[in-house]
């Protein structure tokens, strides 16, 4: 072939094209495999990617942080704040950059996330928290855990960037803290006679035992245990958050000082007295124990869920009314609430409390914490009050994950980690506080009903929390269980920016982490082969778009339209597909050619959208007062 001059290097760059497009072929190939490598959560706030790994001579993965050059930066805090973080990884370097100690923290905690055999992907990131509050709940109350398993608890949510551990030490099934002034409240009020929550409490058995006595069941936290407790979560940088309950849930307490409730006899009140001053002798001292033990800013004096009943009869309480012109039973929890508000404020502490306390006078920096829903928050954010988020109805990890009839007893409800996700936790427009309305209520919420926040009080929402009531959880494997990987949902919904929420993306990566948590010995929930059938009328086409989900990725789901349970050689679900007309479709997840769980069916209108708002389903053990 002859060639002139003109053309030669016209020729020799089409030729060329071949090789360098096989080349960059090549490299989004390997740039593909490393991003498959990064399953970070949470996800950080910004993140490139790029080819090859960081993995200098001698790597070991055991000794990480060897191998990274760390420095704090002050000129880093009006960027990142005091959290945040900065990675550089290159082939021959990595650097972490942060304004604090715990933003350098924070930065290993994503370094070994992104660390394997193969070394570190390289990548920059930066990255910060949404949220200065990004807490987890555990209630020791009613199951007592060992000081170990706190410990496994804290390097988790250490690892997943979370910042609080509120801590319930008292409640009806016992109290947990050594109290110097008070020590009956553990030798009389820490023990009790059955283990079975629902055989001792919803039974109504409700009796408490002395320390020592044979077969009691309970135990209790000893000053030096709670020092340990702290002092391993300050290494962690997480604060640990003391909740003692006024004025209700004390059943415990009265086991050993019954003067302090109304009647003047255990067992027959759970609430304080709240017209006697004895009290708030109590309060006082308490509190200043609990006060001089923990270094938290915050102190949790609950201020939930009186019932009252005593207050009605007493006259201490029935003079106190008179005396202060609280007009009636309902001025008496606000009463004693100020009370322990100013006590908590006179320390230099700021007070929490579940969101009854709405009926206060706040102080400016009390904070409410939202239990009964959303709209504790959006009250207490619109009032100019803080607040953060922990709706029962969507963040409670005693709520059940999969159906409901499968499932060991839990509390009465239904919340799998894709609701939980699903939540926005400052919900400032109409369209965020209806979608957690309708998750909240189980079905479509009412527009004309539903309030949100006000967009110029958002920093107000300090954060959120998921609580762990431990109910039906007797032992650390069932409270592993209900916790993970649910807490990686609280993870990402409190660290990374919403406009980075991903229901897919998270899914991938969540899948990711459940080897590693059961690798670290973490009894974690496997996910469930359930399918979600959702459907949407496009607009445009007038067509109905059907969508299958299921909360395991990889997973291969397989359907049919005409009603008839699915096989492995049904239609393999690769995207959402459209319908003309009505049709009825099940659906379910298959592993080696066997179905793992039942289809799930549902009826196809081509007019009617389905949307999941998660109702509660009443499984038959509770049908049958189990």
């Amino acid at each position: 072939m002859k060639i002139n001059a003109a053309d030669k290097y016209s020729f020799l760059g089409k030729n060329l094209l071949i090789p360098t497009f096989f080349l960059f072929l090549a490299l989004q190939i390997l740039s593909i495999k490393v991003m498959a490598q990064v399953n970070l959560i949470p996800e950080p706030t910004e993140i490139k990617l790029m080819s090859g790994f960081f993995k200098p001579d001698g790597y070991c993965l055991r000794n990480l942080e060897q191998y990274i050059e760390t420095t704090i930066d002050r000129s880093l805090w009006d960027e990142l704040g005091p959290e945040g973080y900065e990675i550089s990884i290159q082939p021959d370097h990595t650097r972490l950059n942060a304004p604090s100690e715990a933003g350098i923290y924070y930065g290993m905690q994503s370094l070994k996330q992104l660390t394997s055999s193969d070394g570190i992907p390289c990548c920059t990131i930066k990255d910060k928290p949404r949220f200065s509050y990004r807490g987890i709940h555990l209630d020791v109350s009613r199951h007592f855990f060992s000081k170990e398993q706190i410990f496994k608890i804290l390097n988790e949510l250490a690892r997943y960037k979370l910042n609080i551990f509120h801590f319930h030490l008292t409640d009806n099934g016992g109290w947990r803290i050594q109290i110097d002034k008070y020590p009956e409240l553990t030798s009389q009020g820490a023990y009790r006679t059955q283990q079975d929550w629902h055989k001792w409490w919803d039974k109504k058995d409700r009796r408490y035992l002395a320390e020592g006595t044979t077969n009691a069941y309970g135990g209790y936290y000893t000053k030096d245990d709670i020092r340990e407790i702290i002092a391993y979560a300050q290494e962690r940088h997480i604060t640990v958050i003391p909740e003692i309950e006024f004025p209700a849930h004390s059943d415990a307490v009265f086991a050993g000082y019954p003067e302090l409730c109304c009647t003047g006899m255990p067992y027959t009140s759970g609430e304080f007295c709240v017209g006697n001053e004895k009290v708030y002798v109590f309060m006082e001292e308490v509190l200043s124990e609990i006060i001089d033990l923990f270094p938290s800013p915050y102190i949790h004096i609950g201020g939930d869920e009186a019932r009252k009943i005593e207050w009605k009869n007493c006259p201490k309480c029935q003079n106190l009314i008179k005396e202060k012109g609280l007009g009636g039973i309902e001025g008496l929890q606000p009463y004693m609430i100020n009370r322990i508000q100013d006590f908590i404020v006179s320390k230099g502490r700021i007070m929490i409390g579940w969101d009854e306390i709405l009926h206060n006078e706040l102080h400016p920096q009390s904070v409410v914490m939202s239990y009964r829903g959303q709209k504790g928050a959006i009250e207490a954010a619109n009032k100019g009050n803080y607040a953060i988020m922990t709706p029962g109805e969507i963040l409670y990890f005693d709520w059940y994950q999969k159906d409901p009839s499968t499932e060991p007893r839990a509390m009465y409800g239904y919340s799998p980690i894709k609701k939980m996700y699903s939540f926005y936790p400052v919900p400032s427009s109409i369209t965020t506080a209806l979608s957690n309305e309708s998750m909240i209520q189980g079905k479509q919420a009412n527009p004309d009903s539903t309030k949100w926040i006000k967009p110029e009080n958002s920093n107000r929402i300090l954060g959120i929390q998921g609580c762990c009531w431990t109910e039906y959880m007797e032992e650390k494997e069932q409270v592993e269980y209900m916790m993970f990987p649910r807490l990686l949902a609280i993870s990402e919904l409190a660290w990374s920016p919403e406009k980075k929420k991903n229901w897919p993306s998270f899914k991938k990566r969540m899948n990711a982490h459940i080897p590693a948590l059961q690798s670290r010995g973490i009894a974690a929930f496997g996910l469930s082969n359930e399918v979600e059938i959702t459907t949407h009328l496009d607009a445009t086409s007038g067509k109905m778009t059907v969508t299958l989900d299921c909360e395991k990725d990889p997973v291969e789901i397989r359907y049919t339209l005409d009603g008839n349970t699915p096989t492995i050689k049904s239609a393999l679900y690769t995207a959402p597909f459209q319908i003309e007309n009505p049709v009825t479709v099940k659906a379910a997840v298959f592993l080696e050619d066997k179905i793992q769980a039942p289809a799930m069916e549902r009826n196809i209108s081509d007019k009617s959208e389905i949307r999941n708002f998660y109702p509660f389903i009443v499984p038959d053990v509770w049908k049958d007062g189990y």
